[in-house]
């Protein structure tokens, strides 16, 4: 297992920060302060600068401080002791330049690998019960990050389902304009099969963990079980396409695709995205975020960043010590309101940090509270 963590991070004009320097301990560092201090921007930067972009699926000039024309990330990372650099410049008006080690990268797949992360807020623990968009975007970003390959053909069948959907509604007032449809549903069917395909693929090794987490999680009363559901085969995409097309017109959109798959969870034959407690929802996602997190050690071979935003108080007391358990041996960075829940359960902290209106400070480092 590869030894990765992330030495510094360096913010400029980034949210509410004007300049911010932080160099966390590699292992449990703590982010603590009122709400609406900046406490997730410190969590938003690290995600960005590892993925390139926000899991709060802000634009580029969201994230830029009011006033500016431009925010700089940069995160200083050691793999086996050998020390990287991603600098990354957000832009009001223009697409973000991202170098890696001094080196400028032209395609955003080219960043990932440099250092994974895995990110748990409290709106994951919704992702079960909330729409399958949600469900398609946290596969998405894990596979982008484990897979350079999948991230190429995802933009590909993006802008390729965006042209198909813009053509859907030309026709309207042209339907000559039909037969070029051929051309954009052979290459939406060929992009979007291998991404049907990689996805059969992450769900079936999600399973081969997440059953053990969730048995241990629920005190061995439950078994968890993920099921994939695609709109389409990709046997049968560019068929499926082609019977569907006086539809899609009709609508004017594109109807067929993994723009349009989910996945489902069941307990014992039950669905629990319809039919399940909060409480069973809840453990799922909590299950979900730690088979995430083994699974990008077994992929990539590396020790993943683990970033908490505030969502230890979204949790009951077994859930929290559970996941707490187990983290012990990565770099974590949890924001919270208060240190009680770590004092109350004797949890070792390497350091804290307060935050306050755009200012972080190291009040304490110790091995434990």
């Amino acid at each position: 297992m590869k030894f990765v963590v992330i030495k510094s991070i360096e913010l400029k004009n980034f949210r509410n920060y004007e300049s911010l320097l932080i160099e966390p301990s590699t292992g449990t560092n703590i982010f603590f302060g009122d709400n609406a201090q900046g406490k997730t921007n410190i969590l938003e930067a690290v995600y960005v600068g590892a993925t390139s972009k926000s899991h709060r699926q802000s634009k580029d000039r969201e994230m830029i401080r009011f006033g500016q024309e431009d925010a700089h990330i940069c995160l200083k990372i050691e793999r086996d002791h050998v020390l990287h650099k991603i600098d990354m410049h957000l832009k009001k008006n223009k697409t973000k330049g991202i170098a890696v080690d001094s080196m400028v990268i032209r395609k955003y797949s080219q960043l990932f690998g440099v250092v994974n992360v895995v990110l748990f807020s409290p709106e994951d623990l919704g992702i079960i019960k909330n729409g399958p968009g949600e469900r398609r975007r946290f596969i998405d970003m894990e596979l982008c990050q484990l897979n350079k390959l999948y991230m190429h053909h995802l933009t590909k069948y993006t802008k390729i389902l965006n042209q198909r959907n813009n053509l859907l509604k030309q026709i309207g007032f042209d339907s000559s304009l039909t037969d070029t449809l051929d051309v954009w549903d052979m290459q939406l069917a060929s992009y979007g099969s291998f991404l049907i395909r990689e996805r059969r693929k992450f769900i079936k090794m999600l399973n081969e963990l997440i059953g053990e987490i969730h048995g241990k999680l629920s005190g061995g009363r439950e078994v968890l079980k993920i099921e994939y559901e695609p709109s389409v085969s990709e046997n049968d995409f560019e068929n499926k396409l082609t019977s569907k097309r006086n539809y899609d017109i009709k609508t004017k959109t594109t109807s067929l695709g993994p723009h349009r798959d989910d996945i489902s969870f069941f307990i014992h034959e039950i669905d629990i995205r319809r039919f399940g407690s909060q409480g069973q929802q809840r453990t799922a996602a909590l299950s979900l975020k730690l088979a995430e997190i083994e699974l990008v050690r077994r992929v990539t071979g590396d020790q993943p960043v683990l970033l908490l935003d505030d969502v230890l108080s979204e949790l009951d007391s077994n859930r929290q010590n559970y996941l707490l358990e187990s983290i012990k041996d990565i770099q974590t960075m949890i924001t919270c309101t208060g240190l009680d829940e770590f004092v109350n359960h004797r949890f070792e902290i390497d350091r804290v940090y307060k935050v306050s209106n755009g200012t972080v400070e190291c009040s304490s480092k110790s091995d434990g509270i």
